[in-house]
């Protein structure tokens, strides 16, 4: 890895998911030096995961490749991937950022062939599709993996696969004595964009998650849909495989809870709603809905798409919060609780079950490596104590993917006038 360049008067973004992206690109653009670090091999974050985006359902391939192609074009863009930040000093105007970068054992020679994926025999669970396939030891994180290199598994070091994986690139590309870096970078001002995870749903045990194969998550059913992903597009039940045409939604899976996550997270409804549009898409008139809310929360434009759904006649909507699920003979996940407009006890067969989880900050309060003001939900706060580091995305909050574009461009802006004061005053 060539030396790194970076001045007071660089932004540091932490994070290439759709927000950190948009604060990087929008910062490059206006002639800033901006350095993008991203912990995982690939650019992308949640987004990539998606399988089509609320409320014009289209696929996300249309605005990450948008944003590739600004990305890839800037010059004043350097991205570090496998990298993290380890600590930070300093002032606004002046930190001093610790770097630490794992190896990928594949170097900017390769050309995403896949001849080391061929070689590689073992296999291991695949993170980004949440454990639902496997992938090889020598692996391209997702199709549109940005950059496209493929990675080897640290895991295979040391074994015969890595030789293997070696001896079958044709371009020198497999680097086996790759190492660990660490670097430190002055910067003038940091824009945090670290995203967010899916809740847990193992915690949320009246549900069944850790027990029952047809109880999945909101997230998981995104990676179904996907003709890439675990079951090439078809909307099945991971029990057996079979056809899952009558899907139970419920909304509030760890969010809205003392027990879990106390805090709204925003997009739970709008990614259910959107999700019994799949089944329309898949089965037709065979395709059967059952929404499980406390309320729905689909404010301004979205509210649209939210009446259009409802007017489907093939979508249910049950107000309750479920009280527990268990499971019938044939596997089906049977679901029990009371629907409180008219207070009927139900226990309804479904055969599948999608739990809408809350999202909460991929970094927990005490694992940040520099001191900013959190709230009791973990996001970091817009205050002056954090100087000039500015929370992005879903690490300042539970947001969509249209407003966690608009925090990044805010954040890229403030970013932007630090480093706007430091070139004053040296000038």
């Amino acid at each position: 890895m060539a030396d790194i360049i970076a001045t007071n008067q660089t932004i540091l973004v932490v994070g290439a998911g759709i927000s950190g992206m948009t604060a990087a690109i929008e910062a490059a653009e206006c002639g800033k030096q901006v350095l993008l670090v991203e912990k995982n091999p690939a650019v992308g974050g949640r987004v990539s995961q998606l399988y089509k985006y609320f409320p014009k359902m289209c696929h996300p391939t249309c605005g990450l490749e948008i944003n590739l192609r600004r990305l890839k074009a800037n010059p004043n863009v350097r991205l570090l991937t496998m990298t993290e930040v380890t600590a930070v000093e300093g002032e606004p105007g002046n930190y001093k950022v610790t770097l630490k970068t794992r190896p990928r054992y594949v170097n900017d020679k390769c050309t995403a062939c896949g001849e080391c994926a061929g070689a590689v025999e073992a296999e291991f669970d695949d993170e980004f599709h949440f454990g639902l396939k496997k992938r090889k030891g020598a692996y391209l994180p997702h199709a549109m993996a940005y950059p496209q290199r493929y990675v080897l598994d640290p895991r295979i070091i040391g074994t015969p696969d890595a030789d293997k994986a070696r001896d079958a690139c044709r371009f020198d590309a497999i680097d086996l004595d790759d190492t660990e870096r660490e670097t430190t970078v002055t910067v003038g001002a940091i824009v945090w964009a670290t995203g967010w995870k899916p809740y847990d749903a193992a915690k949320i045990q009246p549900y069944g998650y850790d027990r029952f194969a047809n109880v999945i998550t909101s997230v998981e059913l995104e990676r179904m849909m996907d003709p890439f992903g675990p079951t090439g597009g078809r909307l099945v039940r991971p029990s057996d495989g079979k056809e899952a045409k009558n899907v139970a939604f419920i909304q509030c899976a760890g969010s809205r809870d003392r027990n879990h996550l106390k805090h709204c997270s925003r997009i739970c409804c709008m990614a259910s709603l959107k999700q019994t549009t799949y089944l329309r898409e898949q089965y037709g008139d065979e395709g059967k809905s059952t929404v499980y809310y406390i309320d729905i929360r689909a404010i301004d434009r979205i509210d649209d798409f939210y009446q259009k759904v409802k007017e489907d006649p093939n979508v249910t909507f049950i107000k309750s919060k479920v009280a527990s699920i268990t499971e019938d003979k044939d596997g089906n996940p049977v679901l029990h609780g009371v629907n409180t407009e008219g207070y009927h006890r139900y226990d309804n067969t479904h055969d599948l079950v999608v739990l809408a989880v809350g999202m909460e900050p991929s970094i927990p309060a005490d694992e940040f490596p520099v001191k900013v003001k959190i709230n009791e939900e973990g996001f970091i706060e817009q205050d002056e104590a954090n100087g000039a580091i500015f929370a992005a995305g879903c690490a300042s909050d539970a947001l969509d993917v249209n407003r966690a574009v608009q925090s990044g461009t805010a954040s890229a802006l403030r970013a932007i006038q630090v480093v706007n004061r430091v070139a004053g005053a040296e000038g």
